[in-house]
């Protein structure tokens, strides 16, 4: 286990924890929370060995494997997956030592000498997963939203979102005992994201994560560490189970903390009224000595909540656009590129819709063309009179000018737009304005480029409000926003009296903000019906889909290197001779028994599956309850032991499941067909 007792961890003159004790116990899935700036980073760089304790003890232990994104921004030709590969050091290091044996055996010509080393070699690599390394890094690549035709190519061709998730997947494919995860959904889509929980759920090792996600927190966590004026706390439960016992706690705080304050009045004036008679000194100072020795309880400070909102919109026009028959993607060396196309929908004022749709299936290309990023490839798209976009795009932390200070970005915005944006450019308001965004004192006069992601994204979300737009079009805004920003932003939208188009895949926001969703996929947009939940079965099974058919274009491909490159026509079966009604419908009748007879081992077994789930579920359930209490660490220890296992048969069960399921649809549909 982990063991922090009385440490006290500085970052410079800063004092991030001050003789914190806490235990992480084997097999935990942890989310560590706080606000930005409260050390959260730097608790993991002294697990990870790069700082040191300032005082106290921490101790880890030695013989667990840690493993970790790499925060560096790769730069190399080597394939994706050969790449990704890499991360799995034991396989590495066994690989280069088979290479340095089989070398020297090859340079003496004494095969004898070393053949023993070879074998023991060729038997450790077995055991390190040699045989399926390569499937099991590309699904790993896959699984976090690549193309599989992006396996093969270079890792420097890729953008520098899209090479953190190498990184990503590279950690994932390093066999580890304890992983660190720090803000792992940044660069994620809604889909890649599901998937990453799902693999998560089922990684074995010790698990800590920093996360702005509460969706995410709770599908992953079971315990939560949270940060907060140099104390250390820990809650069992995830981030959900958390806000409420800190909640709980709290409220207590406050209620014994104002108790304390009333017996506190109390004997200050019994003293303030006895002391300076000699007949009641001795009592008098009987309670001086009984202050002094009580130990006071802090009370509450409710850290300041950032909070924003949208100016009113000067008008609504309505519809806000309309688009008939859009066709929208890129032209690439003179060449159209359709993304989505068929595109037929109004857009009315005072609508909320979430953009959904798997990654790479157009959900930015739309945003852009209606933002006139980019221009349409065909059909219309009509504005609304009056029509005031506001965009927040991915990449929008991008276009702003590291060297220029939040006042420089406020003022050419307010230059720009001139006094017909019915705002005063005046510097005092514009400071004024800054400082409700967090953007106080000497802040408005930093250089942009030494801030923060989230310092950054708030600089962005402040222009945006200036302008006052009447359509908000939101592109993965969240991506470097804390909880509590996140919390104003969704407020601030809800109170937004314009139009809310979104795309994210922080479901929170999603859920909190969103009456109607438009689902982005397969070259077209539709309405989607269901909610988050049933998006996120949909996004699985596409998943699915989509490695079948590069299971197929694989198999495909290798029967065109065979030299088979079509399927061999089947010998055509000599003619069957006409059957009577009656004779057909006994050999119908003879079919039916034959399916039933192969079939009822298998529904049995399949009933039984599904009886044995419930009761693991319902297991489950209780376990989850009681890991979300207040318990000592042993208990927490043998009850997430216990859930790991459950959860171990669970996935077990689920998978035996499918596979009854897919052989009975099989028999049965083989006899439909005959």
């Amino acid at each position: 286990m982990i063991v922090l007792r009385n440490v006290t961890l500085r970052r410079g003159a800063k004092v991030l924890l001050d003789q914190v004790s806490v235990t992480i116990n084997p097999g935990e899935k942890i989310g560590l929370v706080g606000r930005n700036g409260a050390g959260k980073s730097s608790l993991f760089r002294l697990i990870d060995g790069q700082l040191h304790e300032d005082a106290g003890e921490f101790t880890m232990p030695a013989q667990w494997r840690l493993s970790q994104v790499a925060q560096d921004m790769p730069e190399t030709d080597e394939p994706a997956t050969d790449f990704v590969l890499g991360g799995d050091t034991r396989l590495m290091a066994l690989r280069e030592a088979l290479a340095r044996a089989e070398a020297q055996a090859h340079a003496s010509g004494d095969h004898a000498a070393t053949g023993m080393e070879i074998a023991h070699l060729h038997s450790d690599l077995a055991d390190a997963g040699e045989h399926d390394a390569v499937p099991r890094a590309q699904s790993l690549i896959l699984g976090l939203g690549f193309k599989p035709g992006d396996l093969d190519q270079p890792v420097s061709s890729f953008s520098g979102g899209w090479r953190m998730r190498l990184q990503l997947a590279r950690a994932l494919m390093c066999p580890s005992d304890l992983l660190l995860l720090d803000e792992p959904t940044n660069h994620l889509d809604l889909d890649a994201l599901v998937w990453l929980e799902a693999w998560l759920k089922r990684y074995e090792g010790t698990l800590i994560v920093i996360s702005h996600d509460r969706e995410f927190l709770d599908a992953v966590t079971n315990v939560t560490a949270h940060i907060e004026r140099q104390q250390l706390a820990r809650y069992g439960g995830n981030y959900s189970a958390f806000e409420t016992l800190r909640a709980q706690q709290l409220e207590l705080q406050q209620a014994a903390y104002s108790k304390q304050r009333e017996k506190i009045a109390h004997l200050q004036k019994f003293i303030d009224r006895f002391k300076a008679k000699a007949s009641k000194a001795k009592q008098a100072q009987s309670r001086v000595k009984a202050l002094e020795r009580m130990e006071k309880i802090a009370p509450v400070l409710a850290e300041a909540e950032f909070t924003f909102e949208f100016k009113e919109p000067a008008n609504l026009p309505n519809p806000m656009l309309a688009i008939r028959d859009g066709e929208f993607g890129y032209v690439v060396d003179g060449e159209r590129k359709l993304v989505v196309g068929g595109v037929s929908k109004s857009v009315l004022a005072g609508e909320r819709i979430g953009i959904l749709g798997a990654n790479g299936q157009g959900k930015s290309t739309l945003v852009k063309t209606i933002a006139r990023a980019i221009p349409p490839l065909g059909g219309t798209v009509t504005e609304g009179k009056g029509l005031n976009i506001g965009y927040f795009a991915q990449q929008e932390l991008d276009v702003l000018r590291p060297q220029d200070t939040p006042l420089e970005h406020m003022t050419r915005l307010a230059r720009e737009l001139g006094p017909n944006s019915g705002e005063s450019g005046r510097e005092q308001d514009l400071r004024n304005f800054l400082g409700t965004f967090n953007f106080s004192g000497d802040m408005v006069a930093q250089a942009v480029g030494t801030m923060s992601g989230g310092e950054k994204a708030r600089l962005v979300l402040a222009m945006i409000v200036w302008q006052r737009p009447n359509l908000l079009l939101l592109d993965e805004p969240t991506n470097h926003l804390d909880l509590a920003t996140r919390e104003a932003l969704a407020m601030a939208l809800n109170e937004f009296e314009g139009t809310v188009m979104l795309v994210s895949h922080d479901r929170a926001l999603l859920r909190a903000v969103c009456d109607e969703f438009w689902l982005v996929g397969r070259g077209r947009v539709q309405p989607f019906d269901g909610d988050l939940d049933d998006y996120q079965r949909y996004l699985l099974d596409e998943s699915r889909r989509l490695r079948e058919e590069a299971r197929q274009e694989a198999r495909d491909g290798s029967r065109a290197q065979a030299g088979t490159s079509a399927p061999v026509a089947p010998v055509a079966a000599p003619p069957q001779p006409e059957r009577s009604p009656q004779e057909q419908r006994r050999i119908d009748a003879q079919q039916r028994q034959q399916v039933a007879q192969r079939t009822k081992p298998l529904k049995r077994e399949l009933e039984q599956t599904d009886q044995r789930m419930a009761q693991l579920n319902g297991l489950k359930a209780e376990l989850e309850a009681r890991l979300a209490a207040p318990l000592p660490p042993p208990e927490i220890a043998e009850t997430g032991k216990r859930l790991k296992s459950l959860n171990d048969e669970l996935a077990a069960l689920e998978e035996r499941w499918l596979d009854l399921s897919s052989r009975i649809e099989a028999l049965e549909a083989a006899r439909e067909g005959a």
